[in-house]
């Protein structure tokens, strides 16, 4: 065990721990400004932000170096003394940031990184005042073509390389360098090769100052007014962990959160930019019966009636078909429901939609995968598969597929079909219209959707579905974690999350409250026993050696 001294602070080092200054320093609740550092990449010590003083201490006391090093490329042993808050510290870090800003554009009041810039940050905790520079800026182009989903402002660039790094080490095709030398380098493209492989939004995370910027998101919003909450991307079952960025009913952004239980420090441009639907103007927003709008009230007590004329004619006639975006929490409200009034209805799990085979970076100039993985974008495009097929094991005691479930509405085997949806417009859809047209043959269709579809204009009952970012839930991903979706959004006009909607069907008195339907949930299924002990980091569902 290592014993470090930050600002006369003791902090142990495990054997096998490798730290720099850093990491160490954090270690003792003391920060280090850096800017080229990140813990996913390699190490470059560029930007010289991360300057402190540091020494060996041993019997005969404290031999102190006699200049600054880089924090970023020190590595902490035993004995080692970092000094943050020194007078030549801060004098090394002021002249750093000095250097960085003489030829940066005061744009604070246009760019879209202002509110959450470390340049801003730094500038006002480690930097000067008032500046030196009397010359005239160094102003080169901007390069809006760089991608097609991310655009570069040059003169902003404070040239720390993470961007270039990452298209090397994480996404591993390399579109991005730095050309010229000394005070004309910048970053750009190769000819003809723009940054678009399905990370390539990461760099605006990377980007610790306004350089990189969103597409997506530019001018759109001023940060300080966005709501942030922690949520998890539902876009495949990687389940990557998110910040999820709204103000109101708007979904303005989803950047990564930092989960070295589910997919580490980035996420794909897919699930990134995959929430538009949740802004769509033709979303469902009021409950319908045959078409025809109606309140809350007035729907689920008809709905109730018909399914339970239904069940005393047939009750293996009627079928609720469970999706794989539902949160672990509803699947198990709205099955808990359907057994308590018939163990005949069958439950059935929804499409799975599996698209290609998983895609895993980095990947070389060819495109082949590259050892070792740091990510994969996996095939399977839902968040919840999992968790909703414990909840169906548990109540059916079999998974029912979808294709059974058409067969059997083809046979007229069906007469009332509960079907949950939800899922985002992706490609052809996740229906048929084979399929749709199967269905529509069952007497009475429930259809609680996001969009309308070809199924829900045929459905007796149709009821607005809210979105990941509307509710509050648990979903597992492919590796077993649970994790918890957050509401960040209010839902659009009528529309109550979908857990809300179930208790109201089951006539249970009250607001939906997940920490209660949890407890639930976790004492009636022996799989989510641990789900109360969910951290912000996620729960494994299932210790090593369980079955």
């Amino acid at each position: 065990m290592a014993t470090v001294y930050v600002n006369d602070i003791e902090v142990e080092i495990g054997d096998e721990e490798r730290l720099n200054l850093i990491q160490a320093a954090q270690r003792a609740g003391v920060f280090v400004p850096h800017y080229c550092w990140h813990p996913a990449l390699t190490v470059v010590a560029s930007c010289r932000m991360c300057l402190v003083e540091v020494g060996q201490k041993t019997e005969d006391g404290v031999s102190m170096m006699p200049k600054v090093v880089p924090g970023c490329q020190t590595p902490a042993k035993d004995g080692t003394v970092i000094v943050t808050d020194s007078e030549t510290a801060k004098k090394a870090q002021a002249g750093t940031l000095e250097g960085l800003l003489l030829n940066h554009p005061l744009d604070c009041p246009v760019c879209d990184k202002a509110g959450e810039c470390t340049l801003q940050d730094y500038s006002y905790r480690y930097g000067n005042s008032h500046t030196r520079m009397i010359d005239e800026k160094r102003t080169p182009p901007n390069k809006p073509h760089i991608g097609d989903n991310v655009t570069l402002f040059t003169d902003r660039c404070i040239m720390c390389s993470r961007c270039v790094r990452f298209t090397r080490e994480i996404s591993g095709e390399a579109e991005l360098q730095v050309v010229s030398r000394g005070h004309h380098a910048e970053i750009d493209i190769f000819p003809g090769e723009p940054l678009d492989n399905k990370l390539s939004t990461n760099v605006v995370d990377l980007c610790p100052v306004g350089a990189l910027c969103s597409k997506d998101f530019l001018y759109k919003h001023r940060v300080w007014n966005l709501k942030t909450v922690d949520s998890v991307c539902v876009d495949c079952s990687t389940g990557c962990s998110i910040h999820l960025d709204t103000n109101k009913t708007v979904i303005y952004r989803l950047r990564p959160r930092e989960n070295q239980q589910a997919q580490g420090w980035f996420m794909c441009d897919e699930g990134r930019l995959g929430y538009h639907y949740c802004n769509d103007d033709d979303r469902l927003s009021r409950p319908s019966i045959e078409n025809s709008p109606r309140s809350w009230q007035e729907t689920l007590d008809a709905l109730r009636k018909d399914l339970e004329e239904a069940i005393g004619k047939d009750a293996g006639s009627v079928v609720a078909i469970l999706s794989p975006f539902m949160t672990c929490e509803e699947a198990f409200l709205l099955s808990k429901y359907l057994k308590s009034l018939s163990g005949q209805i069958r439950l059935a799990l929804g499409p799975v939609p599996v698209i290609g085979e998983d895609d895993n970076y980095p990947k070389d100039r060819k495109g082949n995968s590259i050892e070792p993985v740091k990510f994969t974008i996996r095939a399977e495009k839902c968040p919840n598969r999992r968790g909703v097929e414990e909840v169906l094991q548990h109540f059916q005691g079999e998974i029912i597929s979808f294709d059974e479930v058409v067969r059997s509405a083809n046979d007229g085997q069906i007469h009332f079909a509960y079907l949950v949806a939800g899922y985002p417009p992706r490609g052809e859809g996740w229906i048929n219209q084979e399929q749709a047209d199967a269905l529509k043959k069952a007497t009475c269709l429930v259809v609680q959707d996001i969009l309308p579809s070809t199924l829900s204009a045929s459905a007796k009952y149709v009821l607005p579905g809210a979105t990941f970012a509307e509710k509050d839930g648990s979903v597992v991903n492919h590796k077993g974690l649970a994790q918890s979706l957050k509401r960040g959004a209010n839902p659009v006009g009528e529309v109550r999350q979908d857990g809300q909607v179930f208790q109201d069907l089951m006539q249970r008195p009250g607001l939906f409250h997940l920490a209660t339907i949890r407890q639930e949930l976790a004492s009636e299924i022996n799989y989510f026993s641990r789900l109360p002990a969910m951290t912000e980091q996620g729960v494994f569902l299932e210790q090593s050696g369980d079955a």
